[in-house]
């Protein structure tokens, strides 16, 4: 447990409803009490939390965890609350501060009983998405990891029809769906975590990519179709993702292990758009 000292000094600088968890003797992390979000906390927050809550971190990864009352006691559910207990490697020495960030979202900042605040990936754990300028190969599945030795169905277009939670091989030469081959692009192979698009650290520093205000505007751009969403700031800037793109998978039905390539349009010298590009014929 993280002493007093270094506790109330971390919340002097935020303004906003947060609490800390932290074990104490005979608990786990995965401990019933553990997924209490406290009272006074949810009376903070105007209504902000009812039915699913999406948890951030430093380094852009996100869960949605959804909610259940019991008793008038708001726990997030078991299996949700386990699985971010696990991408996490949370151990005894582990603490967290949960700081209201909007409607529905919270940041969770990961300190070591020393007081050290873990800031990157944490060993054994991967990021949402991984961008494939390096090799383009090795594309990371956010649900599992790609067989070399899964079939790839090639569609009429030269595409590919694969779905990662099938064991499908790597998608190669992402670059061939870019409209412009100059502009700045990801893949994105969905988890079940579908809440907001997160931009990749290591795509925004190799291009130096600039973005408009905390909730400007932005869209999606598909063939005949234009979605609207809004650029969303988190970690003290350090962290970019965009919303809308919840209704996007929707709408197109898209599910855990599809991917699609994310290109970013820039006007200005701002990303304002991103132009969707899908694998899967089935997709569009």
């Amino acid at each position: 447990m993280l002493p007093l000292g270094v506790t109330a000094k971390i919340q002097a600088n935020v303004s906003k409803p947060c609490f800390w968890k932290s074990l104490s003797s005979g608990q786990s992390w995965k401990s019933k009490s553990m997924r209490i979000i406290p009272d006074k906390f949810v009376g903070s927050t105007s209504g902000a939390f009812e039915h699913s809550v999406v948890i951030s971190v430093r380094w852009g990864n996100s869960w949605q965890l959804w909610l259940e009352r019991e008793k008038d006691v708001l726990y997030m559910i078991k299996e949700d609350w386990d699985e971010f207990v696990d991408d996490n490697h949370l151990g005894p020495n582990d603490n967290l501060f949960f700081r209201h960030d909007d409607t529905m979202l919270l940041e969770v900042q990961i300190f070591k009983n020393n007081g050290d605040e873990i800031m990157d990936v944490p060993l054994g754990v991967e990021p949402e998405t991984e961008p494939l300028h390096s090799n383009p190969s090795n594309s990371y599945k956010d649900t599992t990891t790609a067989s070399a030795s899964a079939s790839v169905e090639f569609s009429a277009n030269g595409g590919t029809n694969c779905r990662a939670k099938e064991g499908c091989a790597a998608i190669e030469n992402p670059e061939r769906y870019l409209l412009n081959p100059e502009n700045p692009y990801f893949v994105k192979t969905l988890s079940k975590k579908i809440d907001v698009l997160y931009v990749p650290k290591t795509v925004i520093q190799k291009y130096g990519l600039k973005f408009g205000p905390h909730e400007s505007t932005m869209s999606y751009l598909l063939p005949n179709d234009k979605i609207n969403g809004l650029t969303k700031f988190y970690a003290s800037g350090k962290s970019v993702c965009f919303n809308g793109w919840v209704g996007l998978c929707r709408k197109y039905n898209l599910k855990a292990g599809d991917s699609v390539v994310c290109e970013l349009e820039r006007s200005g010298g701002l990303v304002t758009a991103v132009r969707v590009h899908f694998f899967n014929e089935n997709m569009r």
